[in-house]
Parts: structure tokens; C-alpha cells; sequence
């Protein structure tokens, strides 16, 4: 950092679909400034000049980036690219933001964590449903022990705009997320992870590809009113799909974590709703979110006793979510990383329960894509853990 008002300044390589987390961390005059920004897309480039300035450095070369004036580095670019820029930048020392999933595959996650743990550079990842009040909020009551001691949970996630932003572009291709059990499920995996205290031991996956096979209509790139709700409906009717579509858009898991929680995740990406649904069971009662960034998003708990069928439970908490993205996460996600960046300390994201999602999501893939068959989760290396436990010092 240089100059009186000792900004950190940013490099960001990538701005596309997450373009969202390099403008919250410009902050000119309030600690932060987005100086640098690397995409191969021309237009891409010209939107960070309109987006943050046009005294912003534009390249195409993450290497251009690197060789910047940068304090540290956000990584906002495609799934499959994470590992070989994240592995470039923590070389480089400087404090690097993964965006989630961490990688696409276990091998690549490793040789991250490896690296930062080599050239003790402070590596973070974007989970940022872990500051959604409504993940705060359920994380909150669990530990203030409102359903005793916690035994399952159960997530639905509606995902219905599935077939606009996954289906339209890169996600589509299997060989540049894994799938969307990781791609997409990565956030709800290390939601269930951090509720439950545990990693997951042992996976069993299903799924298919059910409707978007069968669209004949396809695109190179994002068409024109790719993004219409109202057109967009019934998911039959979507046009300008990827030219390659082979990710399930229906699929589920099972969990076996390693406290002994037994944990579910079902994704579709054909609904007409597009929330998520948590359910977490305890020895003395149980919880549940209705919403999850809206107004008027609560999360209501049973544990009054027994009882037949009760919409409205014995205690309802108000959700407050903030604005911006995400409820407001994004900027918490956003400010807790500058403040890690420069100074170090315990964050709320991990970068080995980070690991463990894309883990648990890959050998989910696995096993649906081989006859549902159980498998284990390897774990992170013991010493490895250790040093991201101690807080990456």
C-alpha cells in the first residue's frame, strides 16, 4: 500500500457474471480501490472502464496483472480457470481471492491450499452465503441450542433461473464445472457443513438430465434477451442454449458427515420459484427457513412439544437482510477479505471447509454419474488442515 490514504489497492482477474464482487471492493477513499483488471473479453474490459472508471489499467494478460501495482488479487473468472491463476497469484505472495467453487477438482483445490501454505500468502474463498442473515440467523439459533443437539438437515434448492444461468454458457459443460452438484451446490454443501460443525465422510448422488437435453436450439454465447423471465417459461420454451448441455439439471445427494449428521441436498433448475429451503432436525426440535433474501423472510422453530400439522411453529424470527446483493452478504463477504487482506485474523469462510464442499460435491457427480454407488470423501491432509486452522500463520 502507498500513497496517504494507504488504500489497498485491488487486481482483478475476470469480469463477467461476478463483475458484482470487484465493484463492491472499489471503495476510492474508504480503504480500497480497484486499480487493475485482467479479462480476455474486450467488451469485458471496456465494461470495468465504464463500471469503475476510466483511469482503470486493462489487460488480457493475467501476467500483465501480476506485474501490477497490487496489493492483492480477486480470482472472479470461470470454474475451471480458478486454480491455475489462484496458484499464480498466492506465488506472487499477495493476499488472493478464490472465487467458490475453490476449484474443479480435489487435486487442484490441494496444490492451492499447498501453495498458499508454502509462500504464506493469505488465501481467501467467496463463500458468501455464510453472511446471508437467513444462514446467520439458523447458524445463530442452533447454538443457542433452540433444536438441541443438531441430527439432520435436509436443503431444497428451486433454482429457477436455472436455465438462463446455467445452461446458456460455460456451466453447461461439464468440463469446465464438474457439474452443478459442485458448481452450484458448493455454496449449499458448506452451508450444511458449517449448521452441522462436521464435513461430509461418505456421499451417494442421483440426477439426470431431464428438460434441457432436449432443446435443439443453440447459441455460442449469450443471445440477445437470454435473461427473460416472462418469455422464458414453461423451461421447454428457453432458445440459445450452449452448444455443449451435458450438467444434470435435476439431481440429488445424500450425506453421511463425520459427527454422524445425515444431510440431503436436492437441486432443480427447472422450477417456477427460485429460493432455498433448509430443514434442520435436533434432539429437541427443529427449524426452517421460508425465503431466503426476500422481505418478510423468517425462520420458524417447532420445539414446543408434539403436535400435528403447524404452519407457523412456536417461534418466528425475522430475517433482516441488507441491501446489495445477496442480502447484503456480498459486502460483508467483500469487507471481511480487505480486512483479512490486510491484516490477517479469523474469517467466517474457510478455505478447507472450501475444499470439502468441492469434495463433497465431486464424489456426489461420481457416484450419480455410476450408478448412485457410495463413496468416501478424502480428507485434507492433517497438516495441512492444521496450518489453515491456526489462521494461515
Amino acid at each position: 500500500m502507498k500513497g496517504d490514504d494507504m488504500e489497498l489497492r485491488i487486481g482483478v482477474a475476470g469480469f463477467g457474471l461476478r463483475r458484482s464482487v470487484a465493484v463492491e471492493a472499489h471503495r476510492p477513499g474508504r480503504g480500497s480501490r480497484v486499480v487493475a483488471v485482467c479479462d480476455p473479453s474486450e467488451q469485458a474490459r471496456a465494461d470495468a472502464r465504464r463500471d469503475l472508471g476510466p483511469g482503470i489499467r486493462t489487460t488480457a494478460d493475467f501476467a500483465d496483472l501480476l506485474a501490477d501495482d497490487v496489493d492483492a488479487v480477486f480470482v472472479l473468472t470461470p470454474d475451471h480457470t480458478h486454480a491455475a491463476l489462484a496458484v499464480r497469484s498466492l506465488e506472487s505472495g499477495r493476499p488472493t481471492f478464490v472465487e467458490k467453487p475453490l476449484a474443479v477438482t480435489l487435486a487442484d483445490c490441494d496444490l492451492i491450499l499447498r501453495t498458499a501454505r508454502e509462500r504464506r500468502a493469505r488465501l481467501y474463498v467467496g463463500h458468501n452465503m455464510r453472511h446471508m442473515p437467513v444462514v446467520r440467523t439458523m447458524r445463530r439459533l442452533i447454538a443457542e441450542g433452540a433444536i438441541g443437539e443438531v441430527k439432520a438437515i435436509w436443503c431444497r434448492h428451486f433454482v429457477g433461473d436455472g436455465g438462463d444461468y446455467y445452461f446458456k454458457d460455460w456451466h453447461a459443460d461439464r468440463r469446465n464445472t464438474g457439474g452443478l452438484l459442485l458448481q452450484k451446490g458448493a455454496h449449499d454443501i458448506d452451508v450444511i457443513h458449517w449448521l452441522a460443525g462436521s464435513r461430509t465422510a461418505r456421499v451417494t448422488g442421483m440426477g439426470a438430465l431431464t428438460v434441457y437435453g432436449g432443446i435443439a436450439d443453440r447459441a455460442p454465447g449469450l443471445p440477445d434477451g437470454w435473461y427473460d423471465p416472462a418469455r422464458n417459461w414453461p423451461p421447454l420454451a428457453q432458445t440459445g442454449l450452449n452448444p455443449v448441455v451435458d450438467v444434470e439439471d435435476l439431481s440429488m445427494m445424500h450425506m453421511r458427515l463425520e459427527n454422524g449428521v445425515l444431510a440431503s441436498y436436492q437441486q432443480c433448475h427447472f422450477t417456477p420459484d427460485y429460493w432455498r429451503n433448509y430443514t434442520v432436525i435436533g434432539t429437541e426440535g427443529r427449524l426452517e427457513n421460508f425465503g431466503d433474501t426476500e422481505p418478510g423472510t423468517v425462520v420458524r422453530v417447532w420445539n414446543a412439544g408434539r403436535r400435528g400439522f403447524d404452519p407457523e411453529g412456536d417461534l418466528s424470527v425475522p430475517v433482516h437482510a441488507g441491501e446489495g446483493d445477496h442480502g447484503g452478504a456480498d459486502e460483508e463477504l467483500v469487507g471481511e477479505f480487505l480486512r483479512f487482506a490486510r491484516e490477517g485474523g479469523a474469517t467466517d469462510t474457510s478455505p478447507v471447509a472450501a475444499r470439502d464442499s468441492v469434495a463433497a460435491g465431486l464424489l456426489a457427480t461420481e457416484s450419480l454419474r455410476n450408478g448412485s454407488v457410495p463413496l468416501d470423501v478424502p480428507p485434507l491432509d492433517p497438516d495441512l488442515a492444521l496450518y489453515f486452522a491456526a489462521g494461515q500463520c
